[in-house]
């Protein structure tokens, strides 16, 4: 096996973490920059796992995928532990990306700052309605659909954002994939998968009527539980 230095070291590293520990990854990093902010150089694993309601033990070896090495009593540097979780995440470096469906969610999701400070920037936005055609949507110009498939090989996008209704997530992320889209993030209530846009595209689904279906059960337990 090559000898891996710089770059190709830290892509082979993010390559081989599951997927449960880059989900949890972000929690790290935003707890991460809050010790930052207040000026501490160090942290333990003890102290993160008590913040954040996780065993020690699941912290050490997520941090381990890091590539960043903890010292005896004395804990992880903070600085260098935000610097390396940030290049796991690719959030080192800008991906752009296309949304299409610039309606209430897209637009909320068009004004949401932070996405750049994690690596994503959605340069433009599409929409079949024409009274949104033409607009700027938080400094997002908002383009016909019939403009993504040339637009988005020009311009060797990667990513799609999916902020449609059910009945036309389909169509929508079949034209982000004759454009060459490789990843699309779903927020439609539709859970796409391989069989609507081929097995080679990757796919996130986001089901906020799953994530409130789940809170509002877990609600009803606590209260019957209560005496």
């Amino acid at each position: 096996m090559p000898n891996l230095t710089g770059q190709d070291e830290r892509e082979e590293i993010s390559h081989a973490i599951p997927y449960p520990t880059i989900r949890r990854m972000p929690a790290y990093h935003r707890y991460l920059k809050g010790l930052q902010s207040d000026g501490l150089a160090m942290v333990s694993c003890t102290r993160i796992a008590e913040s954040l309601d996780l065993e020690p033990i699941q912290v050490r070896k997520d941090l381990a995928m890091t590539g960043t090495v903890g010292r005896p009593r004395i804990g992880y540097p903070v600085d260098a532990l935000i610097g390396a979780i940030e290049t796991v995440l690719g959030w080192d470096r800008w991906s752009e990306a296309f949304l299409v469906g610039a309606g209430n969610l897209g637009s909320a999701i068009l004004g949401y700052r932070a996405f750049k400070a994690i690596g994503l920037n959605i340069v433009a936005a599409f929409d079949i309605d024409p009274r949104r055609v033409g607009k700027m949507i938080h400094d997002v110009p908002v383009l016909a659909m019939e403009k993504l498939a040339n637009l988005a090989r020009r311009m060797k996008i990667r990513i799609g954002v999916i902020t449609v209704p059910a009945e036309a997530a389909e169509d929508a992320a079949k034209a982000l994939v004759r454009g060459g889209i490789e990843a699309i993030w779903n927020f439609s209530p539709l859970a796409l998968t391989g069989l609507h846009v081929g097995k080679d595209v990757i796919i996130e689904n986001v089901s906020l009527a799953s994530s409130l279906a789940v809170l509002i059960r877990r609600l009803g337990q606590t209260k019957a539980a209560q005496p």
